[in-house]
């Protein structure tokens, strides 16, 4: 994690209850960072960017400032497309860089092929050729295993490959892993796609701008996450080499991600943006994930399988124990057959929180001794 920044442990004060709560606010768990609420900065630079009219469908001041923002991280000569969701811009993303007959290079953990419902193919008519993987990351010679039969009209034409950053398995590509592949790929004639809902914990993690390892490593276009990092809603597709994206402008609407009221989109972004937020917070659910890690490692009967560079762990428990936990705390099976579950923490997961999980873990597997 970049040392220069500071992750704040406290805990994000929580609203209230109303009338209206239908909800405990003091209830946490570790199933997805999409799980947390919006960031209290983003709630309010949304309150600020109501009232009176703006201009709609991206013709607004928000937007256009937006763009200023994102050239500021990335470079002038960008373009940008603010849309509702990831699966909508990883769709989007894909198809502004394919003909009808091409075909993307993933790896097999990839959302695009194990979370998004078939949306590449069906929605974006898309072949994806998937390759498995150890760790959630893609290489050259890896991708060799399917960037093959140019010229073949009995096989979808590779020209595609699709990275995510940092990966389904909380791994994160180094700049000079992207630059590597995004040669190889180019060097064959295919573009390069980064799925980056969790951008902002990759560049905690490395301590490099965000251009180190997108632009400046040869990635042509991006999905920059917001969600997951404390937005109500949103992402932005960020053609980094516009010359190899076509029809995003009408290739958004037509996949029904064009917002009316963009503004909304748009200033949330701004927000994550301007003074470092989206770094703060990223650095934060890292830091958490950090100190779950450190706590597990020194459990017996705990058995981490992944390396900890992100907001999230990935470790291997005694059978029962991961559905006892359940019953305090919240997250998913990743594995089943192995028994492999993923912890993820988020902007607001405090020290506290990893402490009390930490302490049902151990209470879970005290439990299991046959001295119990």
């Amino acid at each position: 994690m970049n040392e220069q920044v500071t992750s704040t442990t406290e805990a994000i004060p929580s609203a209230p209850a109303t009338s209206g709560q239908l909800h405990d606010p003091s209830v946490r768990g570790f199933a997805s960072d999409n799980y947390s609420g919006v960031h209290p900065e983003i709630l309010s630079a949304l309150a600020n960017a109501n009232g009176g009219h703006q201009v709609s469908y991206g013709e607004d001041v928000y937007t256009a400032r937006l763009q200023e923002v994102l050239e500021q991280q990335f470079g002038s000569g960008i373009e940008t497309f603010p849309v509702f969701n990831g699966t909508g811009a990883n769709v989007l993303s894909l198809q502004s860089l394919l003909p009808r007959w091409g075909a993307v290079i993933c790896a097999s953990t990839a959302h695009i092929n194990m979370d998004e419902n078939g949306a590449p193919e069906r929605v974006g008519g898309i072949k994806l050729l998937q390759v498995p993987t150890e760790d959630g990351k893609l290489t050259p010679a890896l991708i060799d295993r399917e960037a093959w039969g140019w010229g073949d009209e009995h096989r979808a034409q590779p020209l595609v490959v699709s990275i995510t950053q940092t990966t389904e398995l909380g791994t994160c590509y180094t700049p000079d892993e992207v630059r590597a592949i995004a040669d190889h790929a180019h060097a064959k004639g295919m573009k390069l796609h980064m799925d980056g809902a969790r951008l902002a914990n990759a560049a905690a993690h490395l301590g490099v701008p965000l251009r180190a390892f997108t632009r400046d490593a040869g990635v042509d276009i991006l999905s920059f996450g917001g969600t997951k990092n404390g937005l109500l809603f949103g992402e932005v597709v960020v053609a980094l080499n516009p010359e190899a994206a076509d029809g995003l402008k009408f290739l958004r609407k037509m996949n029904m991600q064009l917002a009316s009221k963009m503004r909304f989109i748009s200033a949330q972004f701004i927000a994550l943006l301007e003074d470092g937020l989206w770094l703060r917070s990223a650095a934060h659910a890292n830091a958490m994930a950090a100190r779950l890690r450190s706590a597990i490692e020194g459990i017996d009967g705990v058995e981490p399988t992944q390396a900890t560079q992100s907001n999230g762990v990935f470790a291997i428990l005694p059978a029962g124990v991961a559905d006892r936990l359940r019953s305090s705390f919240a997250f998913y099976d990743w594995d089943a057959a192995r028994r492999e579950v993923r912890w993820m923490c988020s902007f607001d997961t405090t020290e506290e929180d990893i402490d009390a999980f930490v302490a049902a873990i151990k209470r879970e597997l005290a439990s299991d001794s046959p001295a119990n």
